[in-house]
């Protein structure tokens, strides 16, 4: 297998790295305490044209495949995971179901705002009863003439509190649920009735805020059905479908995450002396960090064959699968590893190991848990 990089992704994936090295790393600490990312450094994102990685260029965006736009998450998540969340939601879950599936109606309407960071887009899925078991959602949208009348409640909406536009999936059918009735809206920021709720408190990612979504007899337009009138009742698709290429994207961001670490912990290792002589002279370490090392390298071969491979036109439904459910698992296990290696400094807030152990954990659950990921390989490997 050929994994050379092209010159033009080499040439972005070197001016990623500059800009983490120069912009991101120097205040990732200060985003971590104040739980905000400074507008100054959401502009540059702008201008690097980071919120259009994945929209085509006839919208405005850089028009990356799925190699390319992994290879400047793996980078972006070398340091604080926020800025990666910050233009995520932007160049995938919140705007591909517009690509897949808009018209172009929608598209011309929506596409160029998000390529250009003038919008965020955000994708509204999860529910109190509809986390894993996606097609349990509980929001429902009532046909009313022209319009439909939303009412419900979303939660752990990823940049929910400053999203312009909104993919939202809705209940339109109870009795068909996803083979017929659940549709996709994109519900733009000032609807009457929409609006955000509370930012929720989590355990990592500080800067990027996931909030909830409320809807209270949000009236809004036929046309605003991803795809128009005839996708009413087929939003399910749309949603896996978004959700198929995130998974690549996930292990990417676990991926670039590991690599800090594991850079991290060779450093400190040839650094920190005991009993008279460096950590990397004693085998338990040295074992550790050929562990970390080889998972590493095993991670990055499955991960740019199946971004490569949906690039080519193939379906990777069970690759990306296991790469999400490979990469994310990976990178627990050397951030567990990073923490040993560096002892109690490594559960010190001054090290920036603690705070990837925490933020790595996530990546085990969104866009789908590892054992929504197992479940999807087993389903790929035995049906008929």
């Amino acid at each position: 297998m050929d994994f050379e990089i092209p010159e033009n992704l080499s040439m972005m994936r070197d001016t990623i790295r500059r800009f983490v090295k120069q912009d991101l790393e120097p205040i990732s600490r200060r985003v971590e305490e104040e739980d905000n990312i400074p507008e100054e450094i959401v502009q540059k994102m702008r201008e690097l044209g980071l919120f259009g990685l994945a929209i085509p260029e006839e919208y405005g965006g850089l028009g990356l495949g799925t190699l390319g736009e992994c290879l400047v998450y793996e980078e972006l998540t070398k340091t604080n995971a926020c800025f990666r969340s910050r233009i995520g939601t932007s160049n995938g879950i919140g705007s591909m179901g517009i690509l897949f599936d808009g018209t172009e109606e929608q598209k011309q309407a929506y596409l160029p705002r998000i390529a250009s960071g003038q919008w965020t887009a955000c994708f509204a899925l999860s529910e109190p009863e509809a986390g894993s078991d996606a097609a349990n959602v509980q929001t429902t949208a009532e046909r009313d003439g022209d319009h439909f009348v939303i009412n419900g409640l979303k939660h752990f909406i990823t940049n929910g509190d400053i999203a312009d536009i909104a993919t939202v999936i809705t209940l339109t059918d109870k009795e068909k649920r996803a083979r017929g009735g659940i549709t996709a809206f994109a519900v733009e920021k000032d609807t009457p009735g929409f609006y955000a709720g509370a930012i929720e408190r989590k355990m990592g990612l500080r800067g990027s805020h996931t909030s909830e979504l409320i809807f209270d007899n949000c009236r809004v337009s036929v046309k605003n059905v991803i795809g128009g009138e005839p996708m009413i009742g087929e939003g399910f698709k749309t949603a896996m479908r978004v959700l198929d290429k995130g998974r690549l994207t996930m292990g990417a961001c676990a991926l670039g995450a590991a690599q800090k670490l594991l850079e991290l912990c060779v450093g400190y290792a040839k650094e920190r002396v005991q009993f008279k002589k460096p950590i990397a002279r004693f085998q338990s370490v040295q074992n550790m960090l050929a562990d970390m090392a080889t998972e590493i390298y095993a991670a990055r071969q499955m991960l740019y064959h199946a971004a490569r491979s949906r690039d080519n036109g193939k379906q990777v439904i069970k690759e990306a699968s296991m790469a999400k459910l490979f990469c994310t698992e990976m990178a627990c296990r050397v951030a567990d590893n990073a923490v040993q290696i560096f002892g109690g400094m490594g559960y010190m807030k001054d090290f920036p190991v603690e705070r990837f152990y925490r933020d790595l954990r996530l990546y085990r659950i969104y866009e789908g848990t590892s054992e929504i990921q197992r479940m999807v390989i087993a389903r790929e490997l035995t049906k008929d």
